[in-house]
C-alpha cells in the first residue's frame, strides 16, 4: 500500500511538471529527466524545496524502469555519482555541520571510486557511452544546493541525498537483479549496499539534525 501511494504520488507530481510546461520526459536508457534546471532553480527556497522533491519522486519511480536496461542504467548510474561528487563536494565547502561534511567528504570519495569501476565495467557492453556531465535534473539540484541559505543548507543536502541514495538503490537493484551484462549486473549488486549504507546514513543524520554539531572552524 505504502509503494502503491509513492507511486501514485510521484507520478501526479510528474503530471503536474508536464502541466507546467516542462518539456523532458523519461526515455529509455536515457538519463532520468523532468524536473529540469529551467524551471525556478533558485528562485526562492520554497520553490527549490518542491522541484527537489518532485525530482526525487520523478527518479524514484523512473530507476525501476531504466535500471532493466543496460544503458538506462550505465547513463543513470553515471549521472548519479557526478551529482553525489558535485554535491559532496559543496557540503564540504557550505555546511557548518561536523556531521554533514564528514558525510559529503564519504560521498566524493565513494561515488568518485564506484564512479572509476562503472567505467571499467561498462566497457564491457557494446554501443554504451558513459555520459560525461549531468542532466538538466541533476544539475538543478546541484543549483538549488548552492543557491540554499547557509542556515538551509544542511537541511536541503540532506533531503536530496535521501531521495537520491532511494533513487540509486533502486536502480542498482533493479540492474543486478535484471540486468544482462554480466560485469555491470556485477558493479550494481557490488555498489547496492554501499549505497544502502549512505542512504541509512543520511537518514541518520538528517533525523538528528537537532542535536547536530558545529563544524570546527576551518
Amino acid at each position: 500500500m505504502k509503494q502503491m501511494l509513492a507511486l501514485s504520488a510521484a507520478f501526479s507530481a510528474a503530471l503536474l511538471l508536464a502541466a507546467c510546461g516542462e518539456k523532458n520526459e523519461p526515455v529509455e536508457d536515457g538519463p532520468i529527466e523532468n524536473a529540469s534546471a529551467e524551471s525556478g532553480v533558485g528562485s526562492n527556497p520554497a520553490s527549490n524545496a518542491v522541484q527537489d522533491a518532485t525530482s526525487g519522486a520523478v527518479g524514484a519511480v523512473s530507476a525501476a524502469t531504466l535500471g532493466r536496461t543496460t544503458g538506462g542504467f550505465v547513463t543513470n548510474a553515471a549521472i548519479s555519482d557526478m551529482y553525489e561528487i558535485e554535491a559532496g563536494k559543496l557540503a564540504q565547502q557550505k555546511s557548518k555541520t561536523a556531521d554533514v561534511k564528514a558525510f559529503g567528504k564519504m560521498m566524493v570519495t565513494d561515488h568518485t571510486k564506484m564512479s572509476a569501476e562503472l567505467k571499467t565495467a561498462a566497457a564491457s557492453a557494446a554501443d554504451v557511452t558513459v555520459p560525461a556531465e549531468m542532466d538538466e535534473r541533476r544539475q538543478g539540484m546541484i543549483d538549488n544546493l548552492r543557491q540554499a541559505p547557509a542556515d538551509q543548507f544542511d537541511r536541503v543536502y540532506l533531503a536530496q541525498q535521501v531521495a537520491a541514495h532511494d533513487e540509486a538503490l533502486t536502480l542498482a537493484r533493479t540492474y543486478a537483479d535484471a540486468g544482462d551484462n554480466a560485469a555491470l549486473k556485477a558493479h550494481a549488486a557490488k555498489g547496492a549496499p554501499m549505497i544502502q549504507t549512505h542512504h541509512e546514513n543520511a537518514r541518520k543524520i538528517e533525523s538528528g539534525m537537532g542535536a547536530a554539531k558545529p563544524a570546527a572552524a576551518q
